[in-house]
């Protein structure tokens, strides 16, 4: 049995009754009053946790984007994890496995698989996800400060707590800190919700991975997702020079007093999308439009179902069904012939010209090299599987 649930990347994992906590706290502020102290507070820590998961949880633990000290590796994970998202090694082990499985079965946060809800809160709630997977980042586990942050995970947290509290009374805990965290929370979510479900797909990724400005703005570059899963090593997320991303700047200006360095770049082709996707990525996303047609012709099949005793009995049909059965013809091939020769049929099913599938690849991706490799193979799959549902009896591979 495949555990579905297994995990993912962009998003963290509280304890049940800790994360309602956080986000009932802040109501408490009715009775204690709210300072322009503890509001600042509260955005200034959002942005430079963001800024901890964005740079340190993410493009440095999760995806080696760019190399430190181990000194500042040590701040990044300390500033990230008083976000209270876990522990380092936790978050970049699920992230690791998000891009391996991204929008597949085991993609625990994919809205494709699971809905958007789920994706976005409801996974965080089930205990198969509390363990971190030290056998996924074994280049991370082999420092043990970083070990003993992964056992005291809540250290980093319980002490900005108190530092908060220290600084502005209760209204600098509540507001401060726990709305600071609660909001924190979702625009770390959103990355793994929203990022696929709104916005622009420019690369071809087999995933839904998307583009969206003003999830950049608030996640200091993090929107540019479409940007980031075709290419997973680039520091810079933000492509364009339009595309504002906060963190890359910030990791940027540190290069040049040597607290970074080596930064990823995107490779010029990829920018350009000039790259052809590999086979696996191809595979996958001509299975996608191939189903997404399929769902849309169903009714048509079934119409033709009612016609299926006049169709069988057609000469061209008897000799098509042998010629597929001893593998002397291919399924493309046998739909030619079959619209050519019984135009008549009433209700036969369309097999979409290239033109109509480029059309609606276009609609979906942006144009690039692999474009006529996916529209072939797409009409490759639909002519299968229609041939496979006008001849059933014939086995898969036959056709």
């Amino acid at each position: 049995m495949s555990e579905r649930s297994e995990f993912h990347d962009d998003i963290i994992y509280p304890n049940t009754i800790a994360f309602i906590f956080v986000h009932l706290a802040p109501l408490a502020a009715i009775w204690t009053g709210v300072t322009l102290t503890s509001v600042i507070l509260a955005i200034t820590l959002y942005v430079v946790r963001m800024f901890g998961i964005t740079a340190g949880y993410h493009r440095f633990f999760s995806h080696r984007a760019y190399k430190t000290s181990r000194a500042f590796q040590f701040v990044l994970a300390f500033i990230a994890m008083s976000s209270a998202q876990k522990s380092v090694l936790w978050w970049a082990a699920l992230h690791r496995h998000h891009h391996r499985h991204s929008d597949q079965e085991d993609d625990v946060h994919s809205p494709l698989q699971h809905g958007f809800f789920y994706s976005h809160v409801g996974w965080i709630f089930d205990q198969k996800h509390a363990d971190t997977r030290i056998d996924d980042v074994p280049d991370l586990a082999k420092y043990p400060e970083l070990r003993f942050l992964d056992k005291h995970q809540l250290l980093p947290a319980i002490a900005l707590g108190i530092a908060c509290f220290l600084i502005d009374g209760w209204s600098g805990l509540l507001i401060g800190f726990f709305a600071s965290t609660a909001v924190l929370y979702h625009g770390t979510f959103f990355i793994n919700s929203l990022a696929h479900v709104h916005g622009s797909q420019r690369y071809v990724t087999g995933d839904t991975s998307r583009n969206n400005w003003w999830l950049a703005v608030i996640t200091l570059g993090e929107g540019w997702h479409n940007n980031h899963h075709a290419y997973q090593r680039s520091t810079r997320q933000g492509f364009r020079w339009y595309e504002i991303d906060i963190t890359y700047y910030v990791l940027k200006a540190l290069s040049w007093v040597g607290i970074t360095w080596d930064l990823g770049e995107p490779p010029r082709e990829v920018v350009r999308n000039e790259r052809r996707v590999g086979a696996a990525v191809l595979e996958r996303v001509s299975r996608q439009m191939a189903e997404q047609y399929a769902a849309k012709r169903a009714s048509s099949i079934a119409a033709f179902q009612h016609a299926r005793e006049s169709f069988d009995a057609h000469p061209k049909v008897i000799e098509m069904r042998a010629r597929l059965a001893a593998n002397q013809a291919r399924a493309e091939e046998a739909w030619h012939e079959l619209q050519e020769h019984v135009p008549h049929m009433s209700h036969l099913p369309h097999l979409p010209s290239a033109a109509e599938i480029r059309a609606h690849v276009l609609q979906v991706y942006a144009d690039s090299p692999s474009t006529d490799e996916i529209v072939a193979r797409v009409r490759q799959m639909i002519a299968e599987r229609q041939s496979r549902e006008l001849f059933p009896e014939l086995s898969r591979g036959s056709v």
